[in-house]
C-alpha cells in the first residue's frame, strides 16, 4: 500500500518539530560546557603557572637525560590531572563532611590564592627550604614537589573545588575535566619542549612573566574573597 506524498511529508515535518527541542537542548548544553571549560582553564592557568615551573623543572632535572626528562614531564602532567580532578569530584563530599559552606571555601581559597600570588609578585620561592632540599636529593621529583605543591597546589585545588560547587554541577564538572586535561597537555608540552625557550628567555624574562601572572592571580583572589563575603554577609550589600 502506497502512502500519499503529502502524508509522508506531514509525518516528516512532525518528526522534525519533535526533534527541534532536543537539538536546542543539546546545543545549549554544549555551549554551557564549552563556557565552563574556558572559564576553568582561564582561572587555572595563572595559578598553575606552567611557565613559572619551567625554571624549577630544568633546575631539578639538569643531570637527567632527554628520555628521563621526557618521562618525568609526562608523569607530572598525569599527576596534575589526577590531583585536580580528584579534588573537583570529591570536593563537595569534603565540604559536606566538615560542614564547610561554599562561601567559606571561597574566602579560604581566595586567601590561599592571594598568598600564592604574593610569593610570585615578590619573587619568593613557591617551595619551602625543606622541600627544596628534599627535591635536590630525590630521584623522582614528578609528584613532589613538581605536581604538588608546585603546579597543583592549594590555590589550584581551591579553585577547582569552588568551580565544582557552582550550580549545574554536571556541566561544570565536565568543563573542569576538559580544562584540566588541556592544562595537563600544556604542562607536558612546555616541560617537554621548553628547554630552548627557557634558555632563550633567561631568568629575567621568566621572573617578569611570573610577576605579571602573580598580579593577575591576586585580582582573582580578591574576587573570590569578595564573592565569599557576599555569601556570608548578604545583608550588608557587599
Amino acid at each position: 500500500m502506497l502512502f500519499p506524498l503529502s502524508l509522508l511529508g506531514k509525518v516528516g515535518a512532525e518528526g522534525s518539530a519533535k526533534r527541534e527541542p532536543v537539538r536546542r537542548l543539546a546545543a545549549h548544553m554544549e555551549s554551557a560546557i564549552v563556557g565552563a571549560a574556558i572559564t576553568a582553564f582561564v582561572a587555572l592557568f595563572p595559578i598553575v603557572n606552567p611557565v613559572g615551573g619551567l625554571a624549577v623543572f630544568f633546575a631539578l632535572t639538569s643531570s637527567d637525560s632527554e628520555s628521563q626528562r621526557r618521562s618525568t614531564a609526562a608523569r607530572i602532567a598525569v599527576y596534575v590531572f589526577a590531583i585536580l580532578v580528584a579534588f573537583a569530584l570529591g570536593g563537595s563530599y569534603v565540604l559536606e563532611f566538615f560542614g564547610i559552606s561554599l562561601s567559606a571555601l571561597r574566602i579560604a581559597g581566595g586567601l590561599i590564592v592571594a598568598h600564592t600570588a604574593w610569593t610570585m609578585v615578590t619573587a619568593s620561592s613557591r617551595l619551602t627550604p625543606a622541600e627544596n632540599a628534599e627535591a635536590a636529593e630525590k630521584d623522582d621529583i614528578a609528584f613532589s614537589p613538581m605536581a604538588m605543591p608546585m603546579l597543583a597546589g592549594p590555590g589550584a585545588i581551591g579553585v577547582v573545588m569552588a568551580l565544582a560547587a557552582r550550580p549545574d554541577p554536571i556541566t561544570w564538572m565536565i568543563g573542569i575535566v576538559i580544562a584540566v586535561l588541556a592544562m595537563s597537555a600544556v604542562i607536558y608540552i612546555l616541560l617537554r619542549a621548553g628547554a630552548p625557550l627557557a634558555k632563550r628567555m633567561g631568568p629575567g624574562v621568566l621572573g617578569a612573566i611570573d610577576r605579571i601572572l602573580g598580579f593577575l592571580i591576586l585580582a582573582i583572589a580578591i574576587e573570590l574573597i569578595i564573592t565569599g563575603f557576599r555569601g556570608v554577609y548578604p545583608k550588608f550589600g557587599i
